[in-house]
């Protein structure tokens, strides 16, 4: 490698590590904040206390919402992930240009703004009653997920070795064994992935939540955001800083995922081989 082309690498490497820091550092300024012993959001001085954390898992405001939150969550995962495995080997199958169009279509939650989802679930929601209810939210949060694993199935099946179903079709096996215990083993690295992804969304999702929740349904995120309007009680941070253990574990987790896969395909290869 020349100098110049060495140079021009490192140029990127830290312009790269500077906007990502720029954008992820404010992120965990919360962690501080949690740890403050004083009743307002401040950075802590000389002593650290975990009161608020103490508070958050033992309110019964505060484990309400927690426990909404992960009901709602798991609901919309399990919904999304079924959704999206169907609709995705659904069009790998079929494979054509109207099933592009479908694809295009599934993946308009991700397109339109928030805001604007937002304000349509609301609209549908209110007349068919599902206002303020955790039925309505669930298949919210799954609408809003399922294009994730859309995305995540279909890149699987783009790499899945169509030899293998043929195989299975081949020596009796019928579509719903072919689909059972083979191709759904064999993309399971994206149904996972996606199900991650699907969860983290439902999880944090906020703007669709305040439009459509009042008072039955109040998530974690919408007590924090009523929180943040109404006074600045440190325990708002100590919620983000779960929250954004919980992301970065279920993205951990899912590369884990992905290692181990990919690990297992190499043994195959070399035995193969």
């Amino acid at each position: 490698m020349d100098g110049r082309r060495g140079w021009g690498w490192f140029a990127m490497v830290v312009s790269t590590w500077t906007v990502l820091l720029f954008l992820v550092l404010p992120i965990f300024i919360a962690v501080p904040v949690s740890l403050t012993p004083k009743r307002f959001l401040s950075m802590p001085e000389g002593t650290l206390s975990l009161r608020h954390y103490v508070k958050l898992f033992t309110s019964e405001e505060w484990l309400s919402s927690i426990g909404q939150s992960t009901l709602i969550a798991v609901s919309a995962t399990v919904v999304a992930t079924l959704l999206g495995t169907v609709c995705a080997v659904g069009l790998w199958r079929l494979s054509s240009r109207f099933s592009e169009a479908i694809r295009g279509l599934l993946l308009m939650p991700l397109i339109v703004p928030p805001i604007v989802s937002a304000l349509a679930f609301y609209r549908l929601w209110n007349d068919l009653r599902l206002v303020d209810s955790f039925a309505g939210m669930i298949i919210a949060h799954a609408i809003l997920g399922a294009p994730f694993v859309i995305i995540t199935v279909s890149t699987s099946l783009a790499n899945f070795d169509l030899r293998l179903e043929q195989a299975s079709r081949n020596l009796g096996a019928s579509i719903g064994q072919t689909l059972r215990y083979v191709i759904i083993p064999g993309i399971r690295p994206g149904i996972l992935s996606g199900a991650v992804f699907a969860f983290i969304l439902s999880w944090d999702e906020i703007v669709v939540t305040l439009f459509i929740s009042k008072f039955n349904v109040f998530t974690l995120p919408r007590r924090m955001w009523d929180g943040i309007r109404e006074h600045t009680d440190p325990t708002i941070a100590a919620a983000a800083t779960a929250l954004i253990l919980l992301t970065v574990g279920g993205i951990i987790i899912q590369v884990a995922a992905a290692q181990r896969r990919k690990r297992a395909d190499q043994i195959l290869a070399a035995g193969a081989g």
